[in-house]
């Protein structure tokens, strides 16, 4: 299966194993929560999903790699104990707690979580010293003599042997105790997620056009040469950063993160030109109304990777305006709620100062539990730490009647809305002029069902569009990507691109 399926399916157990009957225990019991065992290549996000399904499902989640551990911690340290059996005193061998349970417990205590995931990844490739105990640990749900905690699912992941001289393999039994996904690579999948996540449209544009140079692992005289999706994604942070700084993004920066050469060197000769077609056709201008005469009597006479890249700048260009606008709506509906929490509490209260500063401690303390669940994305924190910053600034002043603290904390809130709809304005406008471009350079081809289909898996793209619907975007909906003409576009573009492959 692949990552986007595996995460599905993981989001269900969780749900099935926190399930509790009308007494408050789990229905499914402990003994019969079988461990989730996930196989597959290295750097296609078996992490990252853990962080999405613990947040998602607002629980805790402690991780490890544990190849990095010895026994010792993993089971924890012996002792000597003294017991009494038929009057008789005997020196037995106990253990202390496990750092990986006491991580548990430190979460719980934290974070006020007291259902998580534990996730241990590279589970295969732990020494021969440690394997016993990893084998009674997904066997038994045990480190040493200490149990995971109820409430926490055991998923753990490791890489198949192609991929790592050290990995062992399972016997029957253990095998018979956990529930086994094998998964995959597929690019269409991280594509969705690339989106959500902003990877740099760049990279995006390559892929498209190189879909087989997503995931490689070969072989050769010179070792192993590989690309996969944890490369792509790092190297999409690093270009941002370089980019903002005007620092030089060559071969040997690529090969860093992409350690196949001829691949490597294929994504940096891409790179320069798409900025320098970024350039040529002034793709801010486009959004901004402003098209040069000589821009669609070049695009008219480009080869097709030429096309696709100006597709995707434009997609880029338009997604920063989806974003600001995203970013500005989160914005104004935390401050609208604060505001009407405010507002319902005001009446009761004698003073406002004391009232208002009441609810935003009790909001920042809130946050502080978040995080420490780390149940929220970095856009999520640094949105809440800038609400917090600008409420501080409106705290009531002495002697304030209720109805003049609450005018007071509404006109800031209104600057912020008048914000808001300048912003969705700024980004219809953009949208509106992309499809203009879009329409005079390439009616009906597959270049506009990318540029449509980037509209529609786009996370902040889509939610625009859903507030503020676009008739041409419906139109080209149902044109495009509705059909047998969503099939021939598609066929026609797979054909293009394999020649470039």
């Amino acid at each position: 299966m692949n990552i986007k399926q595996a995460k599905e399916e993981i989001k269900h157990t969780v749900r099935a194993y926190l399930a509790k009957d009308e007494t408050g225990r789990y229905r499914i019991p402990a003994v019969r929560q079988r461990p989730i065992l996930l196989i597959g290549p290295p750097g296609i996000g078996k992490t990252q999903i853990m962080e999405q399904i613990a947040r998602e499902c607002r629980i805790g989640l402690v991780a490890y790699t544990i190849t990095h551990h010895t026994r010792q911690s993993a089971v924890g340290l012996p002792y000597i104990k003294e017991e009494t059996y038929q009057n008789t005193t005997y020196s037995i061998t106990e253990y202390t707690m496990s750092e990986i349970i006491a991580s548990i417990y430190q979460k719980m205590r934290d974070s006020k979580l007291s259902e998580g995931i534990l996730f241990i990844d590279e589970i295969n490739c732990v020494s021969e010293t440690l394997a016993p105990t990893m084998l009674q640990f997904l066997q038994c749900k045990t480190f040493g003599n200490q149990s995971v905690p109820k409430g926490w699912i055991i998923v753990a992941a490791g890489n198949p042997p192609e991929y790592n001289k050290s990995v062992r393999d399972f016997d029957m039994v253990t095998l018979d105790r956990v529930r086994y996904m094998d998964l995959e690579a597929d690019f269409s999948v991280w594509k969705e997620y690339a989106n959500a996540s902003q990877i740099h449209r760049a990279i995006l544009s390559y892929l498209e056009l190189r879909p087989n140079n997503f995931y490689r692992v070969e072989a050769d005289i010179d070792g192993m040469q590989f690309v996969t999706a944890r490369g792509w994604e790092d190297l999409s942070h690093l270009m941002k950063l370089y980019e903002e700084l005007r620092l030089p993004i060559t071969e040997s920066v690529v090969y860093e993160f992409l350690h196949h050469k001829e691949t490597a060197m294929d994504v940096a000769a891409y790179l320069d030109l798409y900025h320098k077609y970024e350039d040529d056709y002034g793709i801010a201008d486009i959004l901004k109304g402003t098209i040069s005469p000589h821009v669609f009597a070049r695009i008219s006479r480009a080869a097709f990777d030429e096309r696709l890249s100006v597709t995707s700048l434009l997609s880029d260009g338009l997604s920063n305006y989806f974003s600001s606008a995203a970013r500005e709506k989160y914005r104004t509906d935390l401050w609208y709620d604060f505001l009407k929490t405010f507002r319902s509490e005001l009446s009761d209260a004698k003073d406002p100062g004391i009232c208002y500063s009441r609810i935003l401690n009790q909001l920042e303390e809130t946050f502080k539990l978040e995080l420490e669940g780390n149940l929220l994305t970095t856009a999520q924190c640094k949105n809440k730490e800038w609400l917090f910053q600008n409420l501080k600034k409106e705290i009531p002043e002495n002697g304030q009647t209720p109805k003049e603290a609450f005018t007071r904390v509404k006109n800031a809130f209104d600057l912020q809305l008048n914000l808001l709809e300048e912003t969705e304005l700024a980004a219809g406008i953009a949208l509106e002029h992309a499809f203009d471009f879009m329409e005079e350079a390439f009616r009906g081809s597959q270049e506009m069902v990318v540029f449509v289909t980037n509209l529609t898996i786009g996370i902040d793209a889509s939610a625009f569009l859903t507030e503020h619907p676009s008739e041409r975007y419906t139109r080209y909906t149902k044109e495009l990507l509705i059909g047998t003409r969503r099939e021939q576009l598609l066929s026609e573009l797979a054909k293009d691109t394999e020649q470039f492959t």
